[in-house]
């Protein structure tokens, strides 16, 4: 309700300015808006990318999070919408020939290769916005002068005549908006701590040695691109490793999929079986208030994860803290990163620091979800 209100009140404004002052981010901010792009026009990009809460989805859905309820209030995914926030460093999909691995794209599978595929996918998809085709969504898009006027004068007078062009004009808007520092500010303490505006505590001073530790592997091996005390620090290198994440029951219970989920090799592009169940490594930008986590939501706890990639390496470490059972066994075995995951093992303060320095890394205005 929150963002349909902010799309009517966007709306409203942009209508009231001459129409050269309309930039491109302004007018792809008011499609990110707008639900009339869904087919029972209940559904925007906003509603699973909410601004308020870190661009992911924070409807309960009757699964804790864990993932999305389509426009048809039915249909639930299988996999948890990932933070839109920073989603415009991803690198365009490719195979990295150096390192070995797929790299880069938006999805859990890197099946879109830009941010401007990335928005065309949910209108077109079944269980999301439920759209029939490119024709349906550009229909609604003339419904509305507004958007009649602005792409004519962005595009041409012809734009509407191609129904895929159109389509694609739509995509490049709502990437242009989803480009703007309202999705990657770099405001945060972690931040702030670059510029000698924040000073750390002992335990997030901890965490930060921890994390970008070179003794063994250790998180930044994955989620780390431009290095230690580097400004515009994306923590994510965008590859794509299996590290065991185990099915979730809860969700599956619920949505009814009865299919293992491939990871990459679910990737139309990707036809090597040694891909399966490899999800693209996501950004720690805004995690602490992003949960729940991995991509299928399966644990709910920040603390959890660092135990979860713990479990590999420290043989006291053998319950899930939020089933008080033995760690379910992986989805995929067979391509698992123990390469990767190998790394020293850590103690509850340890464990507690690693926390505490993520938690750094929210931007200043969710701040207050930590709090809360």
């Amino acid at each position: 309700m929150k963002n349909l209100k902010l799309f009517l009140l966007s709306t409203v404004v942009l209508t009231t300015l001459n129409a050269n002052d309309i930039s491109q981010e302004e007018i792809g901010k008011v499609l990110f808006f707008d639900p009339n792009l869904s087919a029972n026009r209940t559904q925007s990009c906003a509603t699973c990318h909410n601004p308020q809460v870190g661009f992911i989805d924070d409807r309960d859905n009757g699964v804790s999070k864990m993932a999305s309820l389509g426009d048809d209030l039915k249909s639930l995914g299988d996999r948890q919408a990932p933070t839109a926030s920073y989603a415009k460093f991803s690198p365009e999909f490719h195979f990295d020939s150096k390192k070995g691995f797929y790299v880069g794209g938006q999805f859990w599978d890197g099946r879109a290769s830009t941010l401007e595929e990335q928005a065309g996918g949910p209108p077109l998809n079944p269980i999301e916005m439920g759209m029939k085709d490119e024709k349906e969504v550009i229909a609604r898009i003339k419904e509305n002068n507004f958007y009649v006027d602005n792409f004519k004068r962005i595009f041409g007078d012809n734009i509407f005549k191609d129904d895929k062009k159109a389509y694609e004009a739509m995509t490049k808007l709502i990437a242009s908006f989803e480009r703007t520092d309202e999705f990657s500010p770099f405001d945060s303490k972690y931040d702030r701590y670059l510029k000698g505006e924040y000073d750390l505590t002992p335990l997030e001073d901890l965490g930060m040695s921890i994390f970008f530790s070179n003794n063994n592997n250790s998180c930044a091996t994955c989620h780390v691109l431009k290095g230690e005390d580097r400004e515009g620090e994306t923590f994510s290198n965008y590859e794509f490793h299996n590290i065991g994440v185990p099915i979730n029951h809860k969700l599956r219970a619920k949505n009814g999929a009865k299919e293992k989920d491939l990871g990459l090799l679910a990737n139309p592009n990707i036809n090597d079986e040694k891909q399966i169940g490899k999800y693209k490594t996501p950004s720690l930008r805004n995690v602490a208030v992003t949960g729940p986590y991995m991509h299928n939501g399966v644990f709910q706890d920040l603390r959890t994860v660092v135990l979860f990639y713990d479990k590999y390496n420290n043989k006291n470490n053998t319950i899930n803290p939020e089933t008080n059972l033995p760690w379910d066994e992986a989805e995929h075995k067979d391509t698992i990163a123990l390469k990767e995951l190998k790394a020293n093992a850590q103690n509850d303060r340890k464990v507690d620091a690693l926390v505490a320095f993520m938690k750094l890394l929210t931007d200043k205005k969710y701040e207050h979800l930590i709090e809360e």
